[in-house]
């Protein structure tokens, strides 16, 4: 048997609980996928794109919903070596990747304030005019529980209020054009894990700007908020579970103010009524 139908079995069987499960739960619960989409499934080169393709190969394939699903690598610069891994990769995943060029990567070299806010923003950019151009009305992208997670608490503990990464969200600069995250339930380790058991090599980081400097101060952020995550995990192993739903169990009689559509709300507007 070839090496990716057992990697793919993997998904299906001996990950079915915590990576399968989690990822059709995903796009039921958030009907993230229609009949007829067209939707571009985005690969950085990391476990998680990787991860996402395979899980919608699978569902196209066995799936009851009609879709259409295209690979798309965008290159921003990488290195010869990590390009090489990841169409290798592609090759042993079964991945039929396109590869497009951006060179972001040497637009923002020379930037000194904020380069992979710039780099984050162009890249968002290109990927939804790629899809645009190839005729796409849906952006799929690996981002995973965890990533949810830390989100909420950066934007508690340094942006002063609560938010998260959504399951979708419509472009406001593409029309018609949406992005979704499949993989919004399922856990980094569960990932980790399905990585390490097919003996698999992704990139890690393939950013040019770390391999001669420290972190960027939000990733060195998300670091630290990783780590506050796997600390509290040892006091109650439910932590993360927890925000998650408390995400989904917002009490808005007991918050001192809502913003919605960039108009914010206070308690006492409503509290004599």
């Amino acid at each position: 048997m070839e090496g990716y139908k057992d990697i793919e079995k993997s998904i299906i069987k001996k990950y079915r609980k915590e990576i399968w499960s989690r990822f059709i739960k995903a796009v039921k619960e958030y009907e993230l996928i229609n009949e007829n989409d067209k939707i571009m499934v985005c690969i950085s080169g990391g476990k998680d794109s990787f991860l996402l393709a395979k899980c919608i190969q699978e569902l196209k394939r066995h799936g009851k919903i009609p879709f259409e699903a295209y690979y798309v690598v965008m290159d921003p610069g990488y290195t010869k070596e990590n390009k090489n891994l990841i169409i290798e990769n592609a090759k042993k995943l079964n991945v039929p990747i396109e590869i497009f060029e951006s060179n972001i990567f040497n637009t923002v070299f020379e930037i000194e304030k904020n380069p992979c806010y710039l780099c984050a923003r162009m890249r968002r950019g290109y990927l939804y005019s790629k899809a645009r151009d190839i005729g796409c009305n849906k952006i799929a992208l690996g981002h995973h529980f965890d990533d949810v997670i830390e989100t909420t608490l950066l934007s508690m503990f340094y942006g002063s209020e609560v938010k998260t990464m959504m399951p979708k969200l419509y472009s406001k600069n593409f029309e018609g054009l949406e992005l979704i995250r499949p993989l919004y339930l399922v856990k980094e380790q569960d990932i980790l894990s399905w990585k390490k058991f097919n003996n698999l090599t992704f990139l890690n980081c393939a950013c040019r700007f770390t391999e001669n400097c420290s972190l960027d101060n939000s990733d060195s952020k998300r670091k630290e908020i990783k780590c506050l995550i796997k600390e509290l995990r040892k006091i109650n192993k439910n932590v993360d579970n927890n925000i998650f739903k408390a995400l989904d169990n917002v009490n808005l009689n007991c918050v001192l103010g809502v913003k919605k559509n960039g108009i914010y709300t206070s308690f006492k507007d409503e509290y004599d009524k």
